[in-house]
């Protein structure tokens, strides 16, 4: 039997009890006070204590629990510095680890999926796990080949626990409202739950992920673990060394944290672009930052090496969006214009598009001024993407009381669009973490369609038209 809970009683009961925790603990927090101490010294203690219970259950229950959990933890940034702290050592460990499923159940599952000789599949296979995530967890094993590969293990009732914690999780998002500031946590929960299917079908992230590794197989940049062997429920890849992304966040230097947040963003638009699909878990915990075949992991703080040979390998490709023409022109156009000061034209495109309902009519210039401090990174040759910016933007549109709030609740995000938003701010949030200084124009030119205005080629060039361009 599975450590992951699987009758819908007990995991509804240690989800309910999280509201009547965050209500305990403020009145815990009041008699503290009346009690004599400061009001700052038992808010760090009422956020540290509600970080580690929401967070403990959210990782032990794995499931959906979990999932919204590693969304959750790359805004983190977002957070007032006095208020994230206490949240951040909790976040992080949502993002490499859980607790392991027994070994009996490992291996029933692998005796039912690949036959009572799996074993023979395998010249050496770990039974203690090497990661933990939210439906599976991953087994370092050497394959008959002489390959060292990657087991990913599916929870047993892992479909079933999805469906239920998302479910219960929705009923009080408002209580996780303030984990991010500016941010619908309901939405966030609706389409994760709308995704289950996706991320329990081996089968599809099998396909997924041998796209992105053929695709990006000769790539200097980006590295992805191609396919060993797929089955329902068990899915084999080659193993992938490198520095958790974690890391590079917590101890790594300036060098490290900018070729990881160059890679991230190149990959961010280059994957659409080369291969119609868009990898939507972008938490630290799914990517690397793998040194030169000269350098082991090992040696991240050792001695100086050449990081323009650094690759960043992504893993986990059990959510995509599936865009066959790459990401959306009226993105690339829509920033173009802005940049431009163009607000008729970013206005008119919006409203084509559904980002402006009928109904509603607002002034051009507004949602100009409410657009360019969003796009602010795409309009430096770099820009450092740092938790201060992120926290202004975030502050900027919560507050009630500013003109950014009133319109951001007038525009609509068009359901075509929902993931693309969710990766994208998932994705500044890692870079944000990261604190990393970035070319991200370099790579909107290079990848976003409509982002560059379209030129007509001169007659000796007409032979060259249509082709990608070249980076």
């Amino acid at each position: 039997m599975s450590d992951l809970p699987r009758k819908a009683v007990t995991r509804t009961a240690k989800l309910a009890a999280l509201p009547l925790g965050f209500a305990g603990r403020a009145t815990w927090g009041l008699g503290k006070r009346i009690g004599g101490k400061s009001a700052e010294i038992v808010a760090r203690e009422v956020q540290q204590r509600t970080a580690d219970q929401l967070f403990k259950v959210l990782g032990e229950l794995k499931g959906g629990a979990m999932k919204l959990g590693q969304a959750l933890s790359v805004f983190e940034s977002a957070l007032p510095e006095d208020v994230a702290g206490p949240y951040r050592a909790a976040l992080t460990k949502l993002q490499e680890a859980a607790p392991p499923m027994p070994t009996r159940t490992v291996h029933g599952v692998l005796a039912e999926r690949l036959g009572e000789d799996w074993r023979d599949l395998f010249a050496e296979f770990e039974d203690q796990p090497s990661a933990a995530a939210s439906i599976g967890q991953v087994h370092r094993a050497v394959w008959h080949d002489g390959r060292h590969v990657a087991v990913k293990v599916q929870y047993p009732g892992a479909g079933e626990a999805l469906l239920s914690d998302l479910t219960q999780l929705s009923r009080f998002a408002r209580l996780l409202g303030p984990l991010v500031p500016g941010m619908d946590i309901k939405p966030l929960i609706t389409e994760l739950r709308d995704r289950v299917s996706e991320e329990l079908d081996y089968e599809l992230e099998a396909g997924a992920q041998q796209e992105h590794a053929v695709e990006f197989a000769d790539d200097p940049d980006v590295a992805i673990p191609a396919v060993v062997h797929q089955s329902d429920q068990v899915l084999v890849t080659e193993w992938m060394e490198g520095v958790p992304l974690s890391e590079v966040i917590a101890d790594g230097t300036t060098e490290q944290r900018d070729r990881a947040g160059q890679l991230l963003s190149r990959f961010l638009f280059s994957g659409p672009a080369r291969t119609g699909l868009l990898h939507a878990d972008p938490h630290p915990g799914n990517f690397r930052l793998l040194p030169p075949a000269d350098v082991t992991a090992g040696e991240v703080d050792g001695p100086d090496h050449d990081l323009g040979q650094w690759r960043l390998g992504v893993m986990d490709f059990g959510t995509v969006d599936r865009l066959p023409g790459g990401l959306p022109r009226t993105i690339g156009d829509a920033l173009r214009m802005t940049l431009e000061g163009d607000a008729d034209g970013v206005y008119a495109m919006l409203r084509e598009d559904g980002f402006v309902k009928e109904s509603i009519d607002l002034e051009p210039e507004a949602v100009l001024e409410y657009l360019l401090p969003i796009i602010e990174p795409a309009q430096a040759d770099e820009f450092t993407f740092t938790r201060s910016w992120l926290r202004s933007q975030a502050a900027r549109i919560a507050d009630p009381r500013s003109p950014a709030h009133q319109l951001g609740k007038q525009l609509n995000l068009p359901p075509s669009y929902l993931l693309i938003h969710r990766v994208t701010l998932s994705t500044i949030g890692v870079l944000c973490q990261l604190g990393a200084t970035v070319r991200l124009r370099d790579e909107l030119e290079s990848w976003l369609p409509g982002f560059l205005p379209d030129c007509e080629p001169d007659e000796e060039d007409s032979a060259e038209e249509g082709t990608a361009v070249e980076v």
